[in-house]
């Protein structure tokens, strides 16, 4: 039986772009399933889509968010069940807010919008029980093969857990992460997958009006608004790092609003700031993330004196996957754990792969550094750099870059080693990127620092 209904409508302008409405509702004692509806059109205007999304707060904090676009959306959310996205969690009484979160308003046509909140006494009341987490096998020092960046059904993407992990195992991956745009419903499942063949992580996108931002190794909300004055994108980015996670800037060079809204990273006073780690490989090397000028933004950063780890994330979404070439992240760590990869990833500890393996080493003065560390010369000291690859393709192509230029391209068999010798004084760092024939990226080392800073 319905206990309350409450509907609004209100009618939207570009000028009402990129900001989160919020609609309070008081939910009366004795409501035990909540039914919250959206609709608005226009859903295009000159073919390009209006994007709302809905975020809900109940009385003791966060209860899902719905990241999957569409001019009808329907959430259930009670007890025992919950629509993708929210938590399934007994309904209080008292004040709920739903926010509208409008991530792209187009200009040309009044976006008109009508909300609706029904509550009933019709779902049990009793708790669905979660999964409990599963476990990996202790395994020690070694090179970790995964990904960072996936979606399922919980945010927009094609499919649910089950096959997200089925993929990974299928690639044979060491570990995969579920990162879904702003909502964590889906990782109590992601975590009841671990196993000794496969290790889940758990996370979530940031996915904000100004850029995107993955925020690894919390099972907690991670609020992705920001508000002028009161709470900015560093604040966020300090805050995960104060829990003990790790903030990822993803994408920062993605296709920008009106296609991709919000894709592109345009926080001036994250540039990268406190960030440490920043995807430059995402998706296909080819797509519309534009991974090339990623990189080179990870270059710009590098020579400004930031210290930066690269990762790749495969932002699986699902769906026909054959012709796409994904770059994943092999971590040297000192074991297989949650932590002790994330702890690899922000040293840079890694290198990024669509299947060859890459090593990348500088020794000076009998000392010697791998990816992600340090190696400082004495007085006229020379640095030797030594590069070791397998699994190379026909017609691939190596490159010796430092401070971002490249020095030195040649083409190599399928296995083998190369030196270098330069002057101290040279280069503030030095990575080496293997590439196909067209130049598309096929391995990617970590930078060697030679400034002496950890």
């Amino acid at each position: 039986m319905e206990t309350f209904r409450n509907s609004f409508e209100r009618a939207l302008t570009d000028s009402d772009v990129k900001q989160n409405i919020p609609f309070s509702v008081q939910v009366p004692e004795g409501t035990t399933g909540l039914t919250i509806r959206l609709d608005f059109s226009p859903a295009l205007v000159d073919r390009i889509r209006n994007l709302l999304t809905l975020t809900v707060f109940d009385p003791a904090g966060w209860r899902g968010e719905s990241h999957r676009g569409g001019n009808h959306q329907e959430i259930t959310l009670g007890a025992g069940q919950a629509s993708p996205g929210y938590l399934a969690r007994p309904v209080q009484p008292g004040n709920w807010t739903v926010f509208l979160n409008t991530h792209m308003v187009r200009p040309g046509a009044v976006c008109r919008v009508r909300l609706t909140v029904l509550g009933t006494d019709d779902l049990s009341p009793v708790p669905r029980r979660l999964p409990p987490p599963g476990h990996t096998a202790p395994r020690g020092p070694g090179w970790y093969r995964g990904d960072l960046h996936a979606h399922t059904l919980h945010s927009d993407a094609r499919w649910d857990v089950p096959d997200l992990v089925a993929y990974a195992r299928q690639r044979r991956l060491d570990f995969a992460t579920l990162s879904d745009h702003n909502t964590i419903s889906g990782l109590a499942e992601m975590d009841a997958a671990c196993a000794d063949d496969l290790l889940t992580l758990g996370g979530m996108e940031l996915t904000t009006f100004w850029g995107h931002a993955l925020v690894l190794g919390l099972r907690d909300y991670t609020d992705w608004r920001t508000w002028p004055g009161r709470h900015s994108m560093p604040d966020t980015a300090a805050e995960v790092a104060q829990r003990g996670g790790l903030f990822v800037i993803a994408h920062p060079r993605s296709v920008g609003d009106p296609l991709c809204t919000g894709c592109r990273w345009d926080y001036e006073g994250l540039m990268p700031g406190p960030a440490r780690v920043v995807e430059v490989w995402n998706n296909d090397w080819l797509s519309d993330s534009h991974s090339e000028d990623c990189l080179q933004q990870a270059f710009t950063w590098l020579n400004q004196g930031h210290r930066l780890a690269l990762s790749a994330g495969s932002d699986n979404h699902g769906g026909r996957l054959r012709r796409t070439v994904f770059g994943f992240n092999v971590v040297r760590a000192d074991e297989l754990s949650e932590p002790a990869i994330l702890r690899a990833v922000r040293q840079g500890h890694l290198y990024l792969s669509a299947g060859p393996a890459l090593r990348f080493e500088a020794a000076a003065g009998g000392r010697r550094a791998g990816m992600g560390e340090s190696l400082p010369p004495g007085e006229n000291e020379a640095i030797h750099l030594a590069a070791r690859w397998e699994n190379a393709p026909a017609e691939s192509r190596l490159e010796l870059i430092l401070d971002g230029e490249g020095q030195e391209a040649f083409y190599p068999g399928p296995r083998g080693e190369r030196t270098w010798e330069i002057p101290a004084g040279r280069a503030g760092w030095a990575l080496v990127a293997l590439r196909d024939a067209r130049g598309k990226m096929l391995a990617l080392a970590n930078p060697i620092f030679f400034d002496g800073r950890v």
